[in-house]
């Protein structure tokens, strides 16, 4: 079976205080064979990168109203008149708000969906044609 990679380099702000942020170059990732997850890579000042997964349903609700809880939260506001989608990722090492440009997760999230339709991700994963294997022997 062929599966779809989509990605986007982008630039996020790590927030640091009101006031300040700095650039964190990163990567969305979405891959069909995993329908259900989104992964951003962060590329900060480090030997290895920094990698979450979360649920795309988190991500595409977040760019419309709060939610989530636990580890990732995502919402959407305003920063000097620009709409941006803010998440915040809690870990054992620390936790990171981080503002992303609403346009450019938009039309990212926008060709994962056309990639896999809501609804449809489970079709994805080939668990019916492994039952029709396992049962057939």
């Amino acid at each position: 079976m062929q599966h779809t990679v989509v990605e986007r380099e982008l630039e996020l702000r790590l927030i640091l205080s009101p006031e300040r942020g700095i650039a964190v170059p990163a990567r969305l990732s979405y891959r069909s064979d995993d329908p259900y997850a989104v992964h951003i890579t962060f590329h900060i000042n480090s030997e290895s990168p920094v990698n979450w997964t979360f649920a795309r349903e988190l991500l595409v609700e977040g760019v419309f109203r709060p939610c989530g809880h636990g580890d990732v939260r995502v919402w959407p506001t305003k920063v000097d008149g620009r709409s941006v989608v803010l998440m915040a990722l809690s870990s054992p090492d620390g936790d990171a708000l981080l503002e992303a440009p609403v346009p450019q997760v938009s039309a990212w999230l926008e060709r994962t969906l056309r990639a896999v339709p809501p609804g449809t991700e489970g079709g994805q994963l080939g668990i019916d044609d492994a039952l029709d294997q396992l049962l057939a022997r």
